[in-house]
């Protein structure tokens, strides 16, 4: 009952803090609880329960207070930022403010008015605001469905991982309807489940009722008019088809309804051929009075035109013709990693399908919110502390194995992952979260035999836990009665010590839940289906692989265990199903992965930091899609242009383009081997060697610490990154912090002079070489399996690369890296010697050489790039996991 209590008094205080407009004042909500405190201990919780309509209320101590003030603190002082939008040459010319500076202010609003006030019941002021704006400035983007003929309009709009897409094209779609458009398809994902969420949700934000007519969402908004609710043809549990159509659509057609008609179809080709064939019966001739708005969701999946297999091309091509239907039409694709959407050939257009679905119109690329708990948040700004690092599953689950591999076990850190969800249950229950669902992630392979196996093992320990937790959970010695409930307590001072509630609170409360938490396996076998209940909370471990992969959202997970493989970033993103909103249980979340895995996200997180950053700079220079596009396919970080995969399919000979211009590319890895860091140590030497025996002279900048040769031939850059060997973290260097193979074809294509600079530190060593006396810079190393990882994967700090520029310039550039990069005028070699501190197992040497390379220019500058040629072994290599959409969970 306290639970109930707690979550109905801050439900009210909240419906308070709602009606403010604008900002939260500061201390508004300690004034708001104090009263309800005051208000309580002078009346009564039972009177109190009356007026707030509340079968009955506990008294909360003052630990609930404070906690409950924390998280009103933390859920109204979020922040968001609008987007950052790059426009095509044409839509620079075009009025572009349409819909913010005048349609806006003349519609009703009817559908984006209650959509607003929906959503203002429970997100922050700050993130509906944001919506808005941004949802404004793709509809400026689009066009005005009232004043043109014909009109066609394409655009992306590109998100984070489980950051709320869906609820941004929705506002976009209220705002659509406000506007005009009469026709509105959301293509969702290529699964059933996806599909199904996306209608609940779509049904909840425009449509106002479920299929039974029962009014939820925007329905309940007070001001509802029947006239005005829009026609579904697909409802949450049926996707497109015909003869639903005739009956949804009752016989009306756009020219005789003032209300849109709206869709949610599968990703599929034959749904959208459906759904042409249902359009072309209706008319004729091509649609010209009526607007079609499109949206595709996950646009990054299927909708592009390869040819790997036939059905992703028909899936094109059917976009493609729907859209053509009609003479006014925007489509806007929407997804969280871009990367194969901006790879399209933008020059493909046939008669029969119209031009492909490059973006060519604008990408806009959404802020996520600061209580957005993703990538950047648990791989680089949180030290980790949401990661735990496993490495005892190989002999249980080898990424490599087959459908048909026989499973002997689970491993060990796979039972501490379901202990620590079963503690997660219980701990939220006694935060009064008790209502809320809860779930765990085992995304451990993409094959059904696989799930059923690892469902099995899964289920037989719930069983045993359930078992041990109600028959001694609640005695003084249950530790000492089982040895399940001991391993229980040791994992809670492991993973929570830092929680205020005492283990024996904990453990009653898992009395309470455990029974309550079910297994469940999500593929297209599944006997029984994973379903959130609205009237009951669910407690689930869901176990899945590509089902799970894309889109679809596990509500209240707070526990993954991931230990899939693949080469590519786009779909490794995909499976992070962890990122997403944790109000009020963000501490309990974790994430169970190998080191090579964290390894990859860190290496995703800052490829995709860095395009957002040439974004920003185009924006600045008034560039367009298609520069974007070039961008990404000549990202250094160059796994990112192995999203085109599929067109490398049956290739023979490939060559990987890179443009290094702009970049800085450090050896943040280094090998183990005590033989190969005394060669690098080596190469340091005898760079020094030959800049002093060719006559070079250095200068000494920055007081001092450092040692700068100008104006170097690229012959002695040659040699040292002949003597120097980097850890390649995969066979061709292609996804390597250094991917010193590009390197060196740029030093032998590049014609140009290099900078060399040799960094001091503050050690109290010394390292001297040739007339060369520096002292080593300290750095924190990370033991891996063969490498040693410097601590943010930064070997240089600061404002490093200041040091080649002219001291005139070096007064007018700020300390902003790309900044300084811009004002470059020759690549600069960063070259440093280590002294490693913090690690956890003695190193062979005091002394560790890293080197770095910083190359000038940027967007705009030097369009030089170099290619690396891939053998059949490395292409097939890279090609492997995408025989997951053969043999898969589907």
């Amino acid at each position: 009952m306290k639970n109930n209590s707690y979550q109905t008094i801050k439900s009210f205080i909240m419906g308070k803090l709602n009606k403010i407009d604008g900002s939260i004042p500061a201390g508004k909500i300690d004034e708001e609880i104090n009263n309800l405190k005051t208000t309580a201990e002078h009346i009564g919780w039972d009177v109190l329960a009356t007026i707030l309509s509340a079968n009955e209320l506990t008294a909360l101590d003052d630990k609930e207070w404070n906690r409950m003030e924390r998280e009103l603190e933390t859920h109204y002082n979020v922040e968001m930022k609008a987007g950052v939008l790059v426009q095509g040459t044409d839509q620079q010319s075009r009025d572009t403010t349409w819909w913010s500076s005048k349609e806006k202010q003349n519609s009703k609003n009817y559908y984006w008015s209650r959509y607003k006030e929906y959503l203002e019941d429970s997100m922050p002021p700050n993130v509906v605001r944001t919506i808005d704006e941004d949802t404004d400035i793709v509809m400026d983007n689009i066009e005005n469905p009232a004043e043109f003929d014909n009109f066609s309009r394409y655009g992306m709009v590109v998100g984070h991982v489980q950051s709320g897409k869906t609820g941004n094209y929705a506002a976009l779609l209220c705002k659509a309807a406000d506007a005009g458009y009469k026709f509105i398809v959301v293509i969702a994902g290529g699964l059933d489940n996806l599909r199904d969420q996306t209608q609940e949700r779509i049904n909840e934000s425009f449509v106002g009722s479920d299929k039974a007519g029962n009014l939820i969402g925007v329905g309940k908004v007070s001001g509802l008019l029947r006239e005005f609710q829009p026609i579904s043809l697909t409802t949450e549990d049926q996707d497109f088809n015909s003869r639903d159509a005739d009956r949804l659509s009752q016989g009306l057609n756009f020219d005789n309804i003032n209300t849109p008609i709206i869709l949610v179809i599968k990703k599929n080709a034959s749904t959208l051929k459906h759904v042409i064939k249902w359009l072309t019966s209706q008319y004729k001739n091509q649609i010209a009075n009526h607007a079609m708005l499109l949206i595709d969701d996950e646009a990054d999946y299927a909708s592009i035109n390869t040819k790997k297999e036939e059905n992703p091309t028909i899936i094109n091509k059917n976009i493609r013709q729907l859209l053509n239907l009609f003479s006014k039409r925007s489509y806007v694709a929407y997804t969280a990693t871009p990367y194969a959407n901006i790879l399209i050939d933008h020059e493909v257009e046939t008669d029969d399908t119209g031009k492909d679905l490059f973006p060519s119109d604008f990408i806009y690329a959404l802020e996520a919110p600061g209580n957005y708990f993703g990538a950047k948040k648990i791989f680089k700004k949180t030290h980790l502390k949401h990661i735990v690092e496993i490495d005892d599953y190989t002999d249980f689950l080898p990424t490599n194995h087959k459908k048909d591999s026989y499973l002997n076990g689970l491993p060990d850190s796979m039972y501490e992952a379901i202990r620590v969800f079963t503690i997660n249950v219980a701990i939220r229950n006694l935060r009064g979260q008790g209502n809320k669902h809860n779930s765990m992630l085992i995304h451990a392979s993409r094959f059904t035999n696989m799930h059923m196996n690892i469902r099995g093992y899964v289920q037989d320990y719930v069983d045993e836990l359930k078992k041990e937790i109600v028959a001694y959970g609640k005695l003084t010695d249950a530790e000492a009665q089982s040895s399940y409930i001991s391993k229980l307590k040791e994992t809670w001072r492991d993973r929570h010590k830092e929680d205020n509630f005492e283990w024996t609170d904990i453990l009653h409360s898992m009395v309470e839940t455990i029974e309550a938490i079910i297994i469940r396996e999500v593929h297209s076998n599944t006997k029984i289906p994973l379903k959130y209940r609205k009237d009951v909370a669910t407690n689930a471990i869901v176990i899945g692989g590509t089902s799970l992969s894309r889109g679809f959202t596990l509500e209240g997970l707070s526990v993954s265990y991931f230990i899939r493989n693949t080469a590519f970033y786009d779909t490794l993103m995909q499976m992070g199903r962890w990122f997403g909103y944790r109000p009020d249980y963000e501490d309990l979340c974790y994430v169970y992965m190998s080191p090579e895995t964290i390894n990859k996200f860190i290496s995703i997180i800052d490829a995709t930091d860095d395009l957002i950053e040439d974004l920003k700079e185009m924006r600045r220079r008034k560039m367009t899609p298609r520069d974007f596009g070039l961008a990404v396919r000549q990202h250094p970080e160059s796994g990112l242009q192995v999203t085109a995969r599929n067109k490398l399919r049956n290739s023979h000979d490939v060559y990987f383009e890179m443009k290094l211009d702009g970049h800085l590319k450090e050896t943040s890895w280094l090998n183990k081997n005590p033989k190969v860091m005394e060669k690098n140590l080596q190469a340091i030497e005898n760079i020094i060697d030959n800049l002093q025996n060719l006559g070079y002279k250095f200068e000494r900048p920055d007081k001092g610490s450092a040692f700068v040769w100008k104006n170097v031939k690229r012959a002695v850059i040659k040699d040292f990154l002949h003597d120097f060997e980097t850890y390649i973290y995969d066979s061709t260097g292609i996804n390597a912090r250094m991917p010193i193979n590009f390197i060196r074809e740029y030093v032998k294509d590049v014609n140009k002079e290099w900078d060399v600079a040799l960094y001091g530190g503050d050690s109290k060593n010394d390292f001297t070489h040739n007339g060369i006396s520096i002292k080593p810079q300290m750095r924190v190393f990370k033991t891996k399996e063969d490498y040693y990882e410097i601590d943010h994967r930064q070997v240089s700090s600061g404002t490093a690369e200041k040091i080649a520029l002219d001291d005139g310039v070096k007064k007018t550039v700020g300390d902003k890296r790309k900044d300084i990069r811009q004002r470059l005028e020759k690549p600069l070699l960063m070259l440093h010697v280590l002294e490693p501190r913090d690690v956890n197992d003695k190193l062979p040497f005091c002394k560790v050489a890293a080197f770095g390379v910083s190359f000038p220019s940027g967007v705009s500058g030097y369009k030089k790039t170099v290619k690396y040629k891939v053998n059949t072994v490395k292409l097939q290599e890279l090609m492997n996991e995408e025989a997951e959409f053969d043999d898969d969970d589907r």
